[in-house]
């Protein structure tokens, strides 16, 4: 991992606000040249620290507003059922993210849908009819004070 000094943590918390930032706006906000800014930046993505830049959407305007985490855990703790399941997610644009994970179960999804009973059919045309699938437990997003996924 390289070592970030003070300047390239303001370039990286800068950048992930807005990604779209003028490396003319960035560089006065870090207090360097637009030269300097520049080399920094491109340092970041050459090093793979920065791997990318998104568009943040709104959900509920695109229709897809609910929103539930689920964690789920797998009959068989096999490398094979593992990919079966993962192979399984990738396939479903419901599934925004799909994280193994430790602890009593393997995996947490963040799952969105269009209202209750569009994820009621992922719940069980989709989710429900994996054959890895052991349990399944829902949590239903009623608001998110905080988030800073890009």
């Amino acid at each position: 991992m390289a070592a970030l000094d003070q300047i390239d943590e303001h370039i990286l918390r800068e950048l992930s606000k807005d990604g779209r930032m003028s490396n003319l706006a960035l560089a006065e906000k870090v207090g360097l040249s637009p030269s300097a800014c520049l080399r920094r930046v491109a340092t970041l993505e050459k090093t793979g620290i920065i791997t990318g830049y998104r568009a943040v959407l709104d959900r509920a305007a695109l229709g897809t507003g609910f929103v539930a985490y689920i964690t789920v855990g797998l009959n068989k703790h096999t490398k094979d059922s593992q990919l079966a399941f993962e192979r399984a997610m990738a396939l479903a644009p419901e599934v925004r993210e799909c994280h193994n994970i430790t602890g009593q179960v393997e995996y947490l999804l963040r799952v969105e849908a269009a209202d209750l009973p569009s994820y009621k059919r992922f719940h069980t045309e989709v989710l429900g009819t994996v054959e890895q699938v052991h349990s399944i437990t829902s949590y239903v997003v009623m608001g998110s004070p905080k988030d800073e996924r890009a």
